[in-house]
């Protein structure tokens, strides 16, 4: 099953990007601290292999692959603006290191998919997936 990011959200609310909404002030505070609140994650594809594409912000490396990283929906988030709210965000694992070409490179994920609950330095983390397939994305 292939989801978009607003099939992450909770039914009825709109998706906007706050990057999208107007120039976003990040300079006078951490960029955890500006996240918004989540509106709640949805369970419906609890333990179902899925298919998501975004961005990668790399969290864990093994040699030159990554091995960890946040899946995000569109480019600066968690790094150059502040982090989309917890149910746009995805935790993503793999087993085999995936040799990425750097941060915020577009990539299909495919793998398990669940809520979690997450918190790292750069964002709190509403989704998991553990990939069993790492692609780039194909336009």
């Amino acid at each position: 099953m292939t989801l978009n990011w607003s099939d992450l959200l909770p039914e009825n609310e709109p998706f906007v990007p706050d990057v999208l909404q107007g120039v976003i002030e990040h300079e006078n505070a951490p960029l955890l601290s500006q996240q918004p609140e989540s509106s709640g994650v949805r369970p419906d594809w609890n333990g179902q292999t899925v298919s998501l594409s975004g961005f990668i912000v790399p969290i864990d490396y093994q040699g030159v692959g990554v091995t960890a990283f946040i899946l995000v929906p569109y480019v600066g988030a968690c790094v150059h603006v502040p982090p989309p709210p917890a149910n746009q965000l995805v935790f993503v694992t793999t087993e085999e290191p995936y040799e990425s070409s750097g941060l915020f490179e577009p990539v299909t994920v495919v793998g398990m998919f669940g809520v979690s609950s997450l918190s790292t330095q750069l964002a709190d983390i509403g989704y998991a997936l553990s990939a069993d397939k790492i692609d780039p994305y194909k336009m």
